[in-house]
């Protein structure tokens, strides 16, 4: 299964080493579609529906294993909820979104990039 990150799961960041063992597989960067808004939450960012932004992230092929490693950490379901995302290129990917009662006070990051804020 596919899944998009945008945040501390991303190579480089605090979060990666769980999408960096030999269950996972680094795709390639990749960009939503629009319709989602970027907010900083202080060390890790949230990506709300709604909106007219892209995000930018990376994509990554992974197990069921990762998948709930990963579902433990983002909180599923009640502070991230994984949800199946269309990307730019057409391709489908699951992704973590947050939950919005969550952004109350939170800027957003209007590029879209968590790397780049």
């Amino acid at each position: 299964m596919k899944i998009f990150v945008y945040g501390t799961l991303m190579k480089g960041e605090g979060n990666h080493s769980l999408l960096s063992d030999r269950f996972s597989q680094y795709i390639g960067k990749a960009v939503t579609k629009r319709g989602y808004t970027l907010y900083n939450l202080g060390s890790f960012p949230g990506m709300v529906e709604g909106g007219t932004g892209e995000i930018l992230g990376e994509v990554f092929e992974i197990c069921a294993f990762t998948r709930s490693r990963l579902d433990h950490l983002e909180g599923h379901p009640h502070f991230y909820k994984r949800s199946l995302i269309k990307l730019q290129d057409g391709s489908m990917a699951e992704t973590y979104i947050l939950q919005p009662e969550y952004i109350k006070g939170c800027s957003v990051i209007k590029s879209g990039d968590w790397k780049n804020k």
